[in-house]
């Protein structure tokens, strides 16, 4: 039954009416799905009520988000929803997911979860299970699997779909990748900056590793270690000449002369990492976030560890300027390449 301090909640229930100043949901154990006060489900016997002060203590208590009056998009405007809309394409990312059985599973229209899903994720849908399929696809790979099979197990249905989907995820064929970067041709460069040898390196598809270093030996050293059996070139005139116009205007931003150049990037990473890596690049020069605020804009508010190490594990330096994030007590935090170079990006920002 409920207990007597609920009768005020119980009212409002059965009134369905909210009260901002004491926000409530309530659970029917018969159903096990949770609501708003405001809900306009038919009314549960009280003896089957139990009431909840936030949304994320009636789910971890068993409860299912009502579709009807979507009680976690209202505790968290927009993220809550959509970040479990996330982890179902997430768990059935092998599976055929039309936007309109997503918008189904999400209790909205075709067009309304297709844009609500894009403003938190930056993002379709169809693009979001596309990175999770080649997450689990890599995975497979590295643990052995021959192409034909991991393609299959990670729900693409042919190899030749395949290739429709490595551009910003694999970074190169499938075989290439599991022969780490075998028959692929990567050309770098190495320059002297105001904060240190840089290397940068590209594959065809664009910028695949900028790094810094102490040595050009070192960072050749770096690049061959992610890529052990690709061939690698220096650029010159046999080359990719691109590269050095790339290298000179990276290397006129650091120096203070220009801005960041916008080049194309060829991301290799799970679908985790990437949705951090793309948020980084809209934070704009002089401003800083946190490793929280990262994990609350990509809708993983739980994951700040995870944001943190995704910023680790960044290969883009300044490209995308995971220099930009910051400790929630304002510390500058841990960075690849050294805090005295971090300090001097903010720093440069700044001014």
């Amino acid at each position: 039954m409920i207990d007597t301090t609920d009768n005020d909640r119980w009212a409002r229930v059965q009134a369905r009416t909210e009260d901002a100043s004491d926000p409530f949901f309530y659970a029917v154990v018969t159903t096990g799905i949770f609501c708003r006060p405001s809900c306009p489900s038919r009314t549960p016997r009280p003896a089957n009520v139990r009431f909840f002060d936030s949304a994320t203590g009636a789910t971890a208590a068993g409860f299912r988000p009502c579709r009807r009056c979507h009680p976690q998009a209202i505790a968290n405007p927009g993220t809550s929803l959509m970040a479990d809309m996330a982890r179902f394409i997430r768990n059935h990312a092998d599976q055929p997911l039309p936007l309109s059985r997503l918008a189904e599973e999400a209790g909205m229209s075709p067009f309304h979860f297709q844009r609500r899903f894009k403003a938190e994720f930056s993002i379709s849908p169809r693009d979001y299970q596309a990175a999770e399929r080649l997450t689990m696809f890599k995975g497979r790979l590295r643990d052995g699997e021959n192409v034909l099979h991991a393609t299959l197990d990670a729900g693409f249905g042919s190899t030749s779909r395949i290739y429709e989907h490595v551009d910003g995820g694999l970074g190169m064929t499938p075989r290439a990748y599991r022969a780490g970067g075998a028959g692929e041709t990567i050309v770098h460069a190495t320059r002297e900056t105001v904060l240190g040898p840089l290397m940068m390196a590209a594959t065809e598809r664009g910028v695949c590793f900028v790094q810094f270093g102490e040595t050009a030996g070192g960072l050749l050293a770096q690049l061959a270690a992610e890529f052990p059996r690709a061939r690698l070139l220096p650029a010159g005139p046999e080359a990719s000449q691109p590269l050095d116009d790339w290298m000179a205007a990276l290397a006129d931003h650091l120096a203070g002369s220009a801005p960041r150049p916008d080049l194309p990037l060829d991301l290799r990473g799970t679908a985790f990492q990437i949705k951090v890596w793309r948020f980084l690049l809209s934070v704009k020069p002089g401003d800083v976030v946190s490793y929280g605020e990262v994990a609350e804009a990509i809708a993983e508010p739980r994951a700040v560890r995870a944001a943190a190490s995704a910023c680790g594990a960044n290969r883009m330096a300044v490209l995308i300027p995971c220099h930009r994030v910051l400790r929630a007590d304002g510390g500058l935090g841990g960075y690849r390449w050294g805090i005295e170079r971090k300090r001097a990006l903010l720093d440069a920002e700044r001014r």
